[in-house]
């Protein structure tokens, strides 16, 4: 196969080879050349070419018959202890229907409804002076008044929170409020997504808000709400109405297919959503099908039918067999 060398020479070294070189004949028809032109220096202006995936700007260029698929390795940014979290879930659960639900269902139908009511009512009312003074640091003044009219009604006239005078009289509604709501109202943020044992679903800063709230009066006020006494029967009495409270969405977060985690973002939606009440603002869509979840669960606990009662056992008398030598055949040797 023939080659083209190039090589440099001399100018007389080249005008003798060419020389010597054999003439073609008269007639031959000599093919045309077709010059090429190239220059060093112009191809070294000529802009380098961006990557294949990457636009002119530097901006990555949108992928050509490409799927691309995103998502996050490892837990949440809102719950990054998710393991430790579940697992404290999975064991509350386990206590809650061997001790707490049985002792819960016990409250409720060994007391008389009246009985009950005003001993929740005691508690709500001792949480009004926690309520009232949120409404005022969140700039809420007439709420603020309001909430301490419903304390003054109903401690005298409602002996002391018994009876919720201020509700059905005076068309006071309770509203509950405390530090957590205020820290959100401000912009604090909820902080990480925690599970505990005996306060369920919260978060830091609802943990916090929480203390706060339980330590106003003890430090306010001192006696008698500083007495171990005092905080034992608040926190059973509270805890109880609370764990009744929210039986059914107990049972329907149970009953899914991811009860950990429909627990933790409807909890997380719903605390988005008190906040978001107080700014006055609308709730995120995504915030809005959680919620729309766990009510669609709800709906579907309440419309299920009970299961059938257990059949009654017969006390027909038992006809003796008409032939009681048959009996023998299964009798053990």
């Amino acid at each position: 196969m023939p080659s083209l060398a190039l090589l440099a020479t001399s100018p007389p070294l080249l005008s003798a080879v060419l020389a010597a070189a054999p003439v073609p004949p008269a007639g031959t028809a000599i093919p045309e050349v077709t010059p090429i032109m190239w220059s060093l220096a112009a191809a070294q202006d000529v802009p380098p070419q961006p990557p294949t995936g990457q636009a002119e700007d530097g901006a990555e260029a949108p992928p050509v018959n490409e799927i691309v698929v995103e998502g996050e390795v490892g837990p949440p940014k809102s719950d990054p202890i998710e393991a430790v979290n579940e697992e404290s879930y999975r064991i509350t659960q386990s206590v809650d229907q061997a001790l707490v639900e049985p002792l819960a269902y016990a409250y409720r139908d060994g007391l008389p409804e009246p009985v009950r009511d005003g001993l929740g009512n005691v508690v709500r009312n001792l949480g009004e002076p926690s309520n009232a003074l949120n409404f005022l640091l969140q700039g809420k003044v007439g709420k603020a008044f309001e909430t301490l009219g419903r304390l003054a009604i109903n401690t005298t006239i409602g002996v002391g929170g018994l009876f919720d005078v201020a509700g059905k009289k005076a068309d006071l509604p309770y509203r509950r409020n405390g530090f957590a709501n205020t820290m959100g109202y401000y912009g604090v943020g909820p902080g990480p997504y925690l599970y505990l044992p005996v306060t369920g679903a919260t978060t830091a800063r609802d943990l916090g808000g929480s203390i706060l709230d339980q330590l106003l009066l003890p430090i306010a006020v001192g006696e008698p709400f500083n007495r171990t006494e005092y905080g034992a029967a608040y926190f059973l009495i509270n805890g109880l109405d609370q764990r009744l409270a929210f039986d059914e969405e107990i049972a329907s977060i149970r009953a899914s297919d991811d009860p950990y985690r429909l627990r933790r973002e409807t909890y997380l939606a719903l605390r988005r959503r008190d906040i978001a009440t107080l700014k006055g603002e609308p709730i995120s869509e995504r915030d809005r099908l959680w919620l729309e979840e766990l009510e669609q669960l709800k709906a579907q606990a309440e419309a299920a039918p009970a299961p059938p009662p257990a059949p009654a056992e017969s006390t027909a008398p038992v006809e003796p067999p008409a032939n009681p030598e048959a009996l023998l055949i299964t009798q053990t040797r």
